[in-house]
């Protein structure tokens, strides 16, 4: 028998906040591959929630349907009190304009500068802004919040792995998304700048008070990050509480994710 720990999010001020994305009982399987067995979270408003799964635990797949790119066997995914399940395509674009995304492996476009790549979401997304919008303003303050408007006209390849990323961040932040999804921000980087990554995201948070949904690997950066954590084993929200409290579970399959 399956045995699941929820325990109390005890940050002060958390568990009263408005919920801003919330997915309930999801369930999804590849033939007889049952990825997702009946999982659930919710995200808070200014929180920063850590998901911790091990490979092919079903993390990419829960993101998918998040955003809408996989439909889901059935659940539902609320996003902004939005049942994505029943927007239409232009509905479902504009609610992916309030939702930054940090892809693993930065994803900026090699034959673009640093300039172009921060300007090409803002082409796609010019409604956002009600009419004309200062392109140049946009992109130097994007940067600023990196610490790389020194960067401004670099091509990718002349950037370390830790300039890709706060590129890749700053491409993100420029839309102000009201929620950030990061897929293992700190994975491939050396100690120092891995800190450096999540420095800046706990700064980009202060700031902005964004709600921010991190998949992550990296036990050091769940433990820095993290208000509430939530262990996804055998397809479901098995374990759910702080970092402190899920550290402290003598459950071998939740112990093993804090084995140093």
């Amino acid at each position: 028998m399956m045995v699941q720990h929820n325990i109390s999010a005890k940050k002060e001020g958390i568990e009263t906040q408005t919920i801003v994305l919330e997915i309930k009982d999801l369930y999804k399987s590849f033939g007889d591959n049952h990825v997702l067995n009946g999982f659930n979270m919710k995200l808070h408003q200014g929180e920063n929630l850590v998901i911790m799964g091990k490979s092919g635990s079903g993390k990419s797949v829960m993101i998918k349907c998040l955003v809408g790119l996989m439909e889901a066997d059935r659940g539902s995914i609320s996003v902004m009190q939005n049942d994505i399940t029943t927007l239409n395509q232009e509905a479902l674009d504009i609610l992916r304009a309030d939702i930054g995304f940090l892809f693993q492996g930065s994803a900026l476009y090699d034959s673009m500068t640093v300039r172009e790549n921060l300007e090409f979401p803002l082409r796609r997304h010019t409604k956002k802004f009600d009419g004309a919008i200062d392109t140049e303003t946009l992109i130097v303050e994007a940067l600023e919040n990196v610490g790389l408007v020194d960067a401004i006209d670099l091509m990718p390849s002349e950037l370390s792995g830790g300039m890709k990323r706060r590129i890749a961040l700053a491409r993100t932040l420029i839309l102000r998304p009201k929620i950030i999804l990061y897929d293992e921000p700190t994975s491939g980087l050396d100690p120092i700048t891995a800190k450096e990554i999540i420095i800046l995201m706990q700064d980009i948070q202060k700031k902005y008070n964004t709600s921010s949904l991190i998949i992550t690997h990296d036990v050091d950066c769940a433990r820095v990050i993290s208000d509430r954590m939530i262990l996804l084993i055998d397809g479901v929200d098995y374990a759910v509480g702080t970092f402190k409290e899920l550290s402290a579970l003598k459950d071998p399959k939740v112990r093993a994710f804090f084995k140093q």
